[in-house]
């Protein structure tokens, strides 16, 4: 059908037009706000950026809210999901506001640290509520079509997001002011999609639950009992469980792969005091990855129409373990730009095909769980990435040996996923 057909099919339902006006609206706002704090922790004229300090960004942004998935996951089984978009939307607004006046006033460190972290905590709680939301909007037949559409076009629309905000930031000039405005802009924008999201019928997106639920506070409190029973519902759904291993291997490999770029295109390919040329240079690797996000998007319903998604998701590492390949033989700016792109079509097609198994083999009353508990992983798989490059890559970015292990470790996980999964079939539940 293609990516216009497929949009054309989901877009008839009209809550499936309000769910997706309220996540792109919020991803460009994410992709703005991005834009910023990449401009403010990485390519500041005043900040050295070397690994082991672009890894402890990471880890102080990631790790810490590793830990708000368990309570994302309890709370999106129980509450109005619904209600939970448009809440996160609304206090995110605010909290970014929070984070523009502290940029303002060149207040670092610490107290910089921890209200960007909060801000990326409720972000992370809407994107787990998206998830559990969409089979409520589509049917199930529609699904590999639906997170195709919304998942693609919302990272598209977040890395065009980036380059807005990166334009105000050339716009609006240098320094924190300059950072500040975009922030605000951002605000703005999650503003918006908080109202979008209240177009929606309470009750629309769940969950849908067999007995009353606990009260909130219960549940709370057994956050730790909600975690565990969302791994033990993986475990016992062989088909989500190796979906969620094989992803969390991607998001190690790419967050390495990240990692480098930032420290390539800070140091290595620009002058580190010519901040501009940096910054643009990263913006062009994101707008690679983004079309090749968009290419994902157009083949992958295709493609899975004719063969299993699980030999697609086999078939995305291997491309993606060529492309690392090439950079341990040579390394240049532009091969750079389309490595970008084929991670790109690897990460997205990887992503829509592991976010269809999971919504379909896990029942809905586990959903919220399941997913927050996807999240956890994928996160910890990043600060685990972040640790790895503080200790292998230099302050450039530039290691062939790096890149070698990165190459080697997506094919190891192609190999490994296709033995595991090779006579498995997926068991789909209603949503």
């Amino acid at each position: 059908m293609g990516f216009a057909g497929d949009l054309r099919a989901v877009v008839r339902h009209r809550d499936f037009r309000r769910l997706f006006a309220t996540r792109l609206t919020s991803q460009a706002a994410d992709g703005a706000f991005q834009a910023a704090l990449a401009s403010l922790f990485f390519f500041s004229p005043e900040r050295q950026t070397s690994a082991s300090s672009v890894a402890a960004a990471f880890a102080t942004l990631l790790l810490p809210y590793s830990l708000v998935g368990p309570f994302a996951g309890v709370l999106l089984d129980r509450w109005r999901r619904r209600q939970i978009l448009v809440v996160a939307n609304l206090l995110r607004a605010a909290m970014v506001l929070g984070v523009a006046g502290l940029t303002a006033a060149d207040v670092t460190g610490v107290p910089l640290y921890a209200a960007v972290l909060a801000c990326l905590s409720v972000n992370r709680f809407f994107l787990a509520g998206l998830s559990a939301a969409l089979p409520h909007v589509v049917t199930r037949a529609e699904l590999v079509m639906a997170n195709s559409v919304s998942t693609t076009t919302g990272t598209v629309v977040a890395i065009l997001g980036g380059g807005i905000g990166f334009g105000l930031k050339r716009l609006f000039g240098d320094g924190g002011n300059a950072d500040a405005q975009v922030i605000v802009v951002a605000a703005l924008a999650y503003a918006v999609a908080g109202g979008l999201a209240a177009r929606m019928d309470k009750d629309l997106l769940g969950p849908d639950l067999d007995a009353e639920p606990p009260q909130t506070r219960e549940a709370v409190r057994r956050v730790a009992r909600g975690l565990a029973d969302g791994a033990r519902h993986v475990w016992h759904h062989r088909a989500a469980g190796h979906a969620l291993a094989a992803i969390g291997g991607h998001r190690f490999f790419y967050g390495v792969s990240t990692i480098s770029a930032i420290l390539l295109f800070r140091s290595y390919f620009h002058d580190p005091d010519d901040v501009d040329a940096g910054l643009a240079g990263l913006a062009g690797v994101f707008a690679a990855s983004g079309v090749g996000f968009f290419v994902a998007a157009v083949v992958t319903p295709e493609v899975t129409q004719r063969v299993r998604k699980q030999t697609w998701i086999v078939v995305c590492f291997a491309m993606a373990a060529v492309a690392e390949a090439v950079f341990v033989v040579v390394l240049s700016e532009w091969l750079l730009y389309v490595g970008a792109f084929v991670l790109g079509i690897a990460a997205q097609g990887s992503k829509i095909c592991v976010d269809t198994i999971v919504q379909t083999s896990v029942d809905d009353a586990f959903r919220g769980r399941v997913f927050s508990f996807y999240d956890v992983i994928f996160n910890i798989a990043f600060v685990s990435a972040a640790a790895f490059g503080a200790v292998a890559l230099p302050a450039d970015g530039n290691s062939r040996p790096v890149y070698a292990v990165v190459a080697l470790g997506y094919a190891a996980t192609a190999v490994l996923y296709a033995r595991a999964t090779k006579h498995l079939t997926t068991r789909t539940v209603a949503a």
